[in-house]
């Protein structure tokens, strides 16, 4: 399992745990080797001076020659008798510790007597305590020091990492100037990082680009043909149709306005958004409202839906007429579509606007998918491909403007727009 910790983070703690590990060991080797050489050097000497006790001086019915710190002990000797507290000692080597007093016993068995070497030690052990201190101290200024180098070295590390994560985060890397990132870098596994972004997002500027050409290209072709569409259906209101024929004639004039939207929309939309004229602000809400509630009223009388345009509040501000008029357009139409019976409103009020349907609703769990392009839920209703939510949605961002959709208590949805001047 990839561990999810920061990177500067394993980084410490490897460090720290390297050094744990090679001076934990080396201070176990060293307390091993300690007590390995005290049990082997004192038990050999001490089974020498017994040896020599009992061969030179015991044999020739001699005191034994110690030192002051070294006693000698015999069970079949009176004068040496050996003390209760040393009678159940094994045979060879041990280490007796008695409260702040320790000694060093070696016990001989010869011919089923018992035959023993007490040294007092107690010197040593202070200075082996104190080794045994300077081997934790030292153990535990390494850990600290590897923690400080971890931190050193981790930072270190992981600068030119965050210099290039904050190059790649701020910088407005989608501009085709926009310099390449590889050359700050030398050529190591920072600057092959570097070098994939750089190629990465070569490849994301070209599809931009020609996704940005197309767009605009086609749009712009379009322009032609719609206006003649829109001046042949001028020519022909003026001729004398039927009912039927003038019916279709309004429907494909209406088609015509509605592209042309499109068309003045995906153009705005591919232009840059530092280019002013993409989000130039020349309408107000009142005015684009009133011009959809206007044109969409007839389709909602035919459906037999109650329409109705409701002013709650007023709006000063001006925005964009394109792209308002095209997400007034399409919120309208998604709502005509989706209502069977009852009414469609579109409430307007300060900064802001709400189109509420009585239609069936949205399943609580759809009302964040609805946006994504081809999306249509499973409650479908005529031909369209899913894309129209999905453009408001891409207008609204386009703004800094807000989108909200949620049910009604009675029944239905309501959309929810909060322009960019909100408060």
């Amino acid at each position: 399992m990839t561990s999810k910790h920061p990177f500067a983070r394993r980084i410490l703690l490897a460090f720290v745990l390297m050094s744990v590990i090679v001076s934990g060991a080396f201070s176990i080797g060293v307390v091993a080797v300690v007590h390995f050489v005290e049990e082997h050097l004192v038990s050999d000497t001490l089974q020498h001076e017994l040896t020599t006790v009992l061969q030179e001086d015991i044999g020739q019915d001699r005191p034994p020659r110690l030192d002051a710190r070294t006693h000698f002990f015999a069970s079949r000797l009176p004068q040496y008798a050996i003390p209760a507290q040393y009678a159940d000692l094994e045979e060879g080597f041990s280490e007796i510790v008695e409260g702040d007093e320790a000694f060093y016993a070696y016990v001989q068995k010869v011919n089923g007597q018992t035959y023993m070497l007490i040294q007092e030690q107690h010197e040593f052990e202070a200075r082996e305590q104190a080794l045994f201190d300077i081997v934790l101290a030292g153990f535990l200024l390494s850990v600290v020091c590897a923690w400080i180098i971890g931190l050193l070295m981790a930072d270190k590390v992981m600068a030119p990492l965050s210099r290039l994560a904050q190059q790649v985060r701020h910088r407005d890397q989608l501009h085709p100037l926009a310099p390449p990132l590889a050359p700050e870098y030398p050529d190591d596994e920072v600057g092959k990082l570097a070098a994939a972004f750089d190629s990465t997002l070569g490849q994301v500027r070209q599809s931009l680009e020609r996704e940005r050409l197309f767009t605009s290209d086609v749009s712009h072709e379009l322009r032609t043909p719609l206006m003649i569409i829109a001046s042949s259906c001028e020519l022909l209101a003026e001729a004398d149709l039927g009912r039927r024929e003038r019916a279709q004639l309004e429907r494909i004039g209406r088609a015509s306005e509605e592209m042309r939207v499109l068309v003045q929309t995906f153009l705005q939309l591919a232009r840059d958004p530092s280019n002013e004229s993409a989000s130039v602000a020349g309408s107000s809400l009142a005015a684009v409202t009133s011009e959809q509630a206007e044109r969409w009223a007839p389709q909602f009388k035919e459906k037999h839906l109650d329409f109705q345009y409701i002013r709650e509040g007023e709006d000063d501000d001006l925005y964009n007429p394109v792209f308002l008029s095209t997400v007034v357009g399409n919120l309208l139409r998604n709502a005509l579509h989706y209502t069977e019976h009852g009414f469609v409103r579109l409430v307007i009020g300060a900064h802001g606007f709400r189109v509420e349907d009585s239609g069936s609703g949205i399943p609580i769990e759809q009302q964040e998918q609805i946006f994504q392009p081809f999306f249509r839920g499973t409650r479908v209703r005529g031909e369209g491909l899913g894309l129209g939510l999905s453009l408001v949605k891409r207008i609204c961002t386009r703004q800094a403007w807000t989108i909200s959709v949620s049910n009604l208590p009675e029944g239905g949805t309501c959309f929810k727009v909060m322009l960019k001047h909100a408060v």
